[in-house]
């Protein structure tokens, strides 16, 4: 089973997917807009790559703020995560994120890319982190087969 990870933010979608065991988590795409509030490809574009993958789930990161409270980027993400769940019919599960930037920053510093390269990749690297994240919590779930079923 594949699962999806999604970054959303302002401007962008970084995509991560799982392997089909659901043991690693690769980055795919970093999926931009002009406008926030111009989704339509975006769903477009999140659609294809759903059936490419054949991902069975997605999981979104959400940005909720250090004290664990929600503040606007979170409540947009709920929203989001609202748009996926009508559109698609599947699983959307939530991860918090905090300091995935962080961290995304973090391994690309290590992995040699220089800094100036840094916003080519970061969301794509999120959306991996926070993919990764959430194996790594469900694993027993994925490996038994009942993620799907707890995420209905």
């Amino acid at each position: 089973m594949r699962i999806l990870g999604l970054d959303f933010g302002a401007k962008t979608v970084g995509v991560a997917v799982s392997d089909d065991l659901g043991l690693t988590a690769s980055g795919v795409e970093i999926i931009r807009r002009t406008k926030e509030t111009h989704l339509r490809g975006t769903f477009r574009r999140i659609e294809e790559l759903l059936e490419y993958y054949d991902a069975e789930a997605c999981v979104l990161g959400l940005p909720l703020n250090m004290d664990g409270t929600q503040g606007d980027r979170a409540l947009k993400t709920l929203e989001f995560r609202e748009e996926l769940l009508r559109r698609f019919k599947i699983p959307v599960f939530l991860c918090d994120e905090r300091l995935t930037t962080v961290d995304a920053e973090e391994l690309m510093a290590e992995s040699g890319i220089p800094r100036r390269e840094f916003k080519t990749h970061v969301d794509k690297v999120a959306a991996m982190l926070i993919l990764t994240d959430f194996l790594r919590s469900h694993e027993e779930a994925i490996k038994n087969g009942t993620l799907l079923s707890e995420g209905m």
